[in-house]
């Protein structure tokens, strides 16, 4: 029996095939809901969600899946919103209970009587975020050049212009890369190994700039071990 992960985007699948190591979870995360990034950024349709789910329909009567998960942002979101939406989705495609809760398996059924479990999680940092929001609470090595934006978004303010915290959490930790973990050599190469459209050279070669230990995780770490 296998079971599989859908996440949002790229680098999400990148970050949560990383935390399925650390744990020694037997997991496979399937490709993202989103194409990349820049999709995602005007927040989920639920089309690329039915779609996906519809391709797991089409998968659960040809591969032994036992338990699915499915991953995404919380956002701006509360959680018995992104619970309502997800559910919505599901309903559209599977026989199957509302989702009263995260980190709790309903179990789903396709036409042909083919039978599994699901549960979903939304990532977030007390109740509100993203990826990029997680990354900041548990980065692991000193960050003056990241820090340092909080006087700049300051001095944006002074100006009357503003920058929404989504876009601050994403520009920090570009930084936090680019400035505060890279080494000189790897600098020279920055657009290859000092940023996040290159997310996956990131954690395999500097998972040590995160803290896999930070509380923060806690929970995402209890969503995983469902599926261990």
């Amino acid at each position: 029996m296998s079971n599989i992960v859908i996440v949002e985007s790229k680098n999400d699948a990148i970050f949560m095939k990383a935390m399925v190591e650390f744990l020694n979870c037997n997991i496979q995360i399937e490709p993202p809901i989103c194409i990349d990034d820049y999709e995602c950024l005007e927040g989920l349709n639920p089309k690329k969600l039915i779609t996906t789910l519809k391709d797991l329909e089409a998968d659960l009567q040809k591969r032994d899946i036992e338990k699915i998960g499915i991953v995404i942002d919380l956002d701006n979101y509360s959680e018995s919103e992104r619970l309502e939406w997800v559910s919505e989705c599901i309903k559209d495609v599977f026989e199957a209970e509302i989702l009263s809760s995260t980190k709790q398996f309903i179990d789903i059924c396709t036409k042909l009587g083919t039978n599994a479990k699901l549960a979903c999680y939304f990532t977030n940092v007390g109740g509100k975020g993203e990826l990029e929001t997680l990354l900041k609470e548990i980065k692991a090595k000193d960050s003056p050049y990241a820090d340092c934006l909080d006087s700049w978004k300051t001095c944006l303010e002074n100006q009357g212009k503003k920058i929404s915290q989504k876009e601050f959490d994403k520009f920090w930790i570009s930084n936090y890369i680019r400035f505060d973990t890279c080494s000189k050599k790897e600098q020279k190469q920055a657009g290859d190994k000092c940023s996040m459209s290159k997310f996956d050279y990131v954690m395999e070669h500097k998972k040590d700039i995160w803290d896999w230990d930070n509380p923060t995780l806690d929970d995402l770490k209890e969503f995983f071990k469902l599926f261990c």
